[in-house]
Formats: structure tokens, C-alpha cells, sequence
């Protein structure tokens, strides 16, 4: 995971507007002005909003809107963009891949919350917040210090002479100032109480947020079958079927009585060649005409021979005798007539097989036309599919039978996941829970829109009672008779066990076996950082620490401040190299080297850019050293 690009507009500590790229390594941010840059608490309030307007406190001028967005790759590679008006509502969106686009994923902060968290790979807040962010307020020697048994009968011997342990005040006030911090006071005490019944109020919605989550992803365990239902059902509507391409709703029997249509038809027109074969050689001798039938010419010339003797030798002769040789005329002439006959006799004949010929041609078309009724629909068929054959048919067109059996099986699959007990479950359990949510959200809304963090509260409280104490007390010094023990101080806060538990979060391992993978790093940072006056650090189970030199076990809250910065800053960069190996994540270092002596400043960043070698660091600083070492830097 790493940042890519900062986007702001009325931003407190950055310039008016603009958009700032981020690239990996080490990088150093440089404000604009002398302001601190609230990087971390930006980068906090934007991935991790509380849906309060608490991040309205990060508004620069007053009277104006302020935005802010934050574009990031999580751990599932996806690149993320919240967006936030500050004080306001949100949304987040996701870059698609195959569009380049973004595509907008909620504008809810719960479900937002909820999905950087589940998807986008984030931490709790409190493990981003107390491993990969270090502002200049974490420090120990900023918080306020412990009060112990000794160290509070000390600051209350005031009757024996003494003056009050007040080594961690943050100022004196002066007298008259006292009654008007007093009342502060009164007004930061009543605000404690409302931060922490908030605390407690946001403790129990990110429980249930953590549980909402866990019931929504049992919920989502049927996405897959959804999805797999979605697609299915689209292949199905897309899979071709007689409706769709137009064919008759019996084309499968149509197929499967097709070779028999074949056969039938072949087998009828084997028949009809068969029965027309002998006809077909009757039909083939032709009628002779009559001007070649000789015994027609050879009748009609003897006929006119002998009509033409009787009648030239009558007249000549003047015999009535060679008249009689007419007679031949009539049998001569009748061999021609039934010559004649018998030549209209034949071609009635012709013509009578040809008109049987025509009704057996008319017998081939209606076995064509009958055999097309089956035929067409075939075609048609193989046509549609784009197919070879018509063997092809049935199982191209069965597919859509296969995908709407496959449908069924996926949706009964999904309606018995959802009849199951553990959804059903989840599914109430999610109802509750959310019903829960909403009305601690709205306890959260009648707390008002903008309560500050209980810790920030109570470090006021007690800077303030302190230097109102301070204020009070009699202004002489107490100064320890020879072989008394000076007056005891209050312990700073060892920081060790916090950071540690959350190290542990992180690795998902206990505490021992932490400590034991931190230790040697951890004193490789520390005795550089402190010119070996330290030359070891050990923890105890409960991870309180104790610092290791020459003659003695030092309790790290027994430190000078100096010292037990230098320490926390070991701490933290060694628990940021060891949890990187397991996954990445930015480390962000607001202005915390503030005070530090400038002979170490060069080996601090050194060891920052040693840890950009790991994952990205962005350090907020304006001092022109760490430049020098950085892999870049960027003006915001």
C-alpha cells in the first residue's frame, strides 16, 4: 500500500490549493509556511472519518470550505480516491482497470469505513495511528506525566514546606490569569465527560462496524453464485432456440424423421423411373408420316391408273367395256383409305401416351413439393446455426436445455445457501447490529457534531491544572538536606506497551515473540541515536521497558525527555521496518525532529532512508538537510 497523489483546497498548513503527487521511497514534504503540516491528522481523518465533522478542525480560513482527497493503491493492488469536504460528507471511489475510470463505491461513511478496511487491506485506526503515523503530540516527553503514590505525597507536602512536583507543567500563569484558567478548568471537565461518554459511544460503533463487516461477509459468500447465476442466465437468453431463430417448435422431430423423408423420397422416384421405362421406348418410335407408308402411294396410283385407263379407253374405243376397269379403282383406293386409318389411329395413339407422360411428370413434382415440406425447415435450420450438416441440429439447439438445467442447479444452490441457518444468522444479526449502530450514531449526533479526542482533552486538563498548581504554589525552591533523597519527579508514560500490542496486531503474534524479534534492531537504533549511553533495552511481559547501561536497568519513564524521545523514535522505526516485511504501508512523520540536535539529524535521515528502501516515507520537515537525502521532495 502507498499513497499517490494529495489533493486539497482550505486545508490548515497547506497551500490554498493544489494537487501534490506522492512517489515511493523517502519523501520529504515541505509546508508553506512556519504552520505545522497536520499530514498525519489529514491522512487519519480522511481514511478513517468518524461521520461527527471532527475533521472540520482541519479547515484553514474560517468561513470557507475546506476539501480534501487522498488517492492510494491498497493491498489488492486497486487504486482508491476519498474524497472528503471537511466537516462534511465524503465519498469514496475505485479506478476501473479496463476504463481507466473511477467509479464511485459509497458515500457512507460506515460502509466506506468498512470496505478500506475489508477490501483496500487498511488497519484499525488505532494500529495506523500508533505504528505508521508519528506526530509531534505522541512524543513522550508531550504527554502529560504519570502520577505515582510518592510522587503525589511529595506534591502534597506543602504543610512540612515543600513545593508541589510540577516538573511537567507546561507554563506558569501569571495571578491574574488564575481565576479565568480555573473556570477553563470547570468547562474542560465537563467537555471530558462528554468525550468520554463519545469515546465509549464510537468504541461500541467500530465494534459493530468490525461486526457488521463480519456478518456482511458472510452475506457475500452467495456473490459468487449471484454472479455465476447473472452469467448463466445470459448465456441462456443467448443460447438459440427454435422461438428465437424462427424455426418450427417440432424441428428436432423434424430431424430425426428427416432420413426417412430421404429414403421415402428416393424410393418413390426409383419407382417412378421404373413404371415409365417401357413407356418411355413406345413413346420413342415415332409415327411414320403418311407420305412414306408405300402401300398408301401404291393403292392411290393404281386407283388413278385405272380410273384414268377406264376413262381414256372408253371414249376412244367407244366400248363400254374397258369402263368396268373403274371397279379397280375401289380396292385400290380403299388400300389407301385404310392406310390413312391406320395413320390416324397411330397418332391418336402418340397422343395418348404423351398425355400420360404429362400426369407422370406431375406425379415427380408432387413427390419434389412434398419432400420440400420436410426439406425447407432443414435448411433453414442448418442456415440459422451455421452449421455443416443437419446431423449438427440437435445438438447445437439442445444447448439451451444444458444452460437452463445448469440455471436451475445454481439457483437452488443459492436458495438453499440462503435458507441456511449460519446466512439466516448473519442476516438478522446484521439487522440488529445496524439498528444498534443507528442509534448509537444518534447518541453520537446529540453529543454534538464536534467533540475532541478524549486524550487531547485530558493532556489540556492536566498542562493546565499543573500550571494553574504552579501558579499557586509559594515561590521558594526546596533544596534536599545533605543524604536525603530529592523530592521524587512523576514518571513519564512508558509508550513501550502500546505500541508493542498494536506491533502484535499487526504481525498477529504475541507479545513475547515481538519483543524478541524487535530487540536487536531496536538496540541498534537506540545506541546510535544516543552515542552508546545506552547499550540495551529489555521489556518486561506486560511491555514496559527498561533501558540497559553500564551500572543499571533504567525505567524508560524514568528518562530524561530527551532521551526517552530518542527511544520511542528507535522504537517506532524499528516496528515500522519489522510489520513492512509483512505488508506495507506508508509511514508518516509529521515535524517531530523539531529540538533534536543538528549533529543528529544527518544519521536520523539516513535511517529514514533506509526505511523508504521498505516501503514509502513521508516526512513533513522544512529543514533543508533532509532534502539532501530524500529520494524527492514536493512543496505543498
Amino acid at each position: 500500500m502507498h499513497f499517490v497523489e494529495v489533493a486539497i483546497q482550505n486545508v490548515r498548513g497547506f497551500s490554498p490549493a493544489g494537487r501534490f503527487p506522492l512517489k515511493t521511497g523517502y519523501l520529504i514534504l515541505k509546508p508553506p509556511t512556519a504552520d505545522v503540516l497536520p499530514l498525519g491528522s489529514l491522512s487519519l481523518s480522511l481514511l478513517f472519518a468518524d461521520g461527527r465533522g471532527g475533521d472540520s478542525s482541519l479547515v484553514g480560513s474560517a468561513g470557507r470550505s475546506g476539501k480534501a482527497a487522498l488517492t492510494f493503491v491498497g493491498q489488492d493492488g486497486m487504486t482508491y480516491r476519498v474524497l472528503r469536504e471537511l466537516g462534511g460528507s465524503g465519498s469514496l471511489h475505485r479506478l476501473n482497470p479496463a476504463t481507466a475510470q473511477p467509479e464511485l463505491v459509497s458515500t457512507d461513511v460506515s460502509e466506506i469505513n468498512q470496505y478500506l478496511r475489508g477490501q483496500a487491506g487498511l488497519p484499525p485506526r488505532t494500529t495506523f495511528e500508533q505504528v505508521y503515523c508519528l506526530q509531534l503530540v505522541m512524543l513522550p516527553s508531550r504527554r502529560p506525566r504519570k502520577s505515582t503514590p510518592k510522587a503525589a505525597a511529595a506534591a502534597g507536602a506543602k504543610a512540612s514546606g515543600t513545593t508541589p512536583s510540577l516538573a511537567a507543567a507546561a507554563q506558569v500563569l501569571p495571578a491574574e490569569d488564575v481565576p479565568a484558567a480555573e473556570a477553563k478548568v470547570k468547562v474542560l471537565e465537563k467537555e471530558l465527560v462528554t468525550a468520554k461518554a463519545v469515546d465509549q459511544l464510537q468504541f461500541k460503533v467500530d465494534e459493530l462496524s468490525s461486526l457488521i463487516f463480519e456478518a456482511d461477509s458472510k452475506l457475500r459468500g452467495g456473490e459468487g453464485l449471484k454472479t455465476a447465476i447473472a452469467e448463466a442466465e445470459t448465456a441462456w437468453r443467448a443460447a438459440p432456440s427454435p422461438e428465437s431463430l424462427g424455426l418450427p417448435l417440432d424441428i428436432l422431430t423434424r430431424v430425426k424423421r428427416y432420413p426417412k423423408a430421404v429414403a421415402r423420397r428416393d424410393e418413390a422416384l426409383t419407382r417412378l423411373e421404373t413404371d415409365r421405362d417401357p413407356e418411355l421406348e413406345d413413346a420413342s418410335l415415332k409415327v411414320p408420316p403418311l407420305t412414306k407408308n408405300r402401300y398408301f402411294w401404291g393403292g392411290l396410283g393404281t386407283g388413278v391408273l385405272f380410273l384414268g385407263l377406264s376413262v381414256g379407253l372408253g371414249i376412244a374405243a367407244a366400248q363400254p367395256m374397258w369402263r368396268y376397269l373403274a371397279l379397280i379403282n375401289i380396292p385400290a383406293f380403299g388400300t389407301a383409305a385404310l392406310m390413312a386409318l391406320r395413320y390416324v389411329e397411330d397418332l391418336q395413339a402418340a397422343t395418348r401416351k404423351g398425355t400420360k407422360d404429362n400426369r407422370k411428370d406431375a406425379r415427380q413434382k408432387k413427390i419434389l413439393d412434398e419432400f420440400e415440406l420436410e426439406d425447407a425447415p432443414i435448411r433453414m435450420a442448418v442456415k440459422a446455426l451455421n452449421l455443416e450438416s443437419y446431423e449438427e441440429i440437435p445438438g447445437a439447439l439442445e444447448q439451451k436445455d444444458l444452460l437452463g438445467m445448469r440455471l436451475g442447479e445454481l439457483q437452488t444452490q443459492l436458495e438453499e445457501f440462503e435458507a441456511s441457518a449460519e446466512y439466516q444468522g448473519a442476516l438478522r444479526d446484521g439487522q440488529e447490529m445496524r439498528a444498534q449502530q443507528e442509534e448509537l450514531n444518534a447518541e453520537l449526533s446529540a453529543k454534538g457534531t464536534y467533540v475532541r479526542d478524549l486524550r487531547e482533552v485530558e493532556r489540556e486538563l492536566s498542562r493546565l491544572k499543573e500550571s494553574i498548581a504552579l501558579a499557586k504554589a509559594p515561590p521558594v525552591q526546596v533544596v534536599a538536606a545533605p543524604g536525603q533523597a530529592p523530592v521524587p519527579v512523576d514518571p513519564l508514560e512508558d509508550p513501550s506497551p502500546l505500541v508493542l500490542s498494536q506491533a502484535a496486531d499487526v504481525l498477529t503474534s504475541d507479545m513475547l515473540s515481538v519483543q524478541a524479534l524487535m530487540k536487536d534492531r531496536c538496540v541498534q537504533y537506540l545506541t546510535a541515536l544516543t552515542d552508546r549511553r545506552y547499550q540495551g533495552v529489555e521489556w518486561d511481559r506486560e511491555g514496559n521497558a527498561f533501558l540497559l547501561t553500564q551500572n543499571s536497568r533504567i525505567p524508560v519513564g524514568e528518562l530524561p525527555p530527551k532521551d526517552i524521545d530518542l527511544y520511542y523514535l528507535a522504537l517506532r522505526m524499528t516496528v515500522v521496518e519489522k510489520t513492512c516485511a509483512r505488508v506495507k504501508r506508508p509511514f508518516i512523520l509529521d515535524d517531530v525532529l523539531t529540538g533534536m540536535d543538528e549533529a543528529k539529524l544527518p544519521l536520523v535521515a539516513r535511517m529514514l532512508k533506509h526505511l523508504g528502501t521498505l516501503t514509502q516515507v513521508l516526512h513533513v520537515t522544512a529543514h533543508p538537510g533532509f532534502g539532501q537525502m530524500s529520494d524527492g521532495t514536493v512543496n505543498v
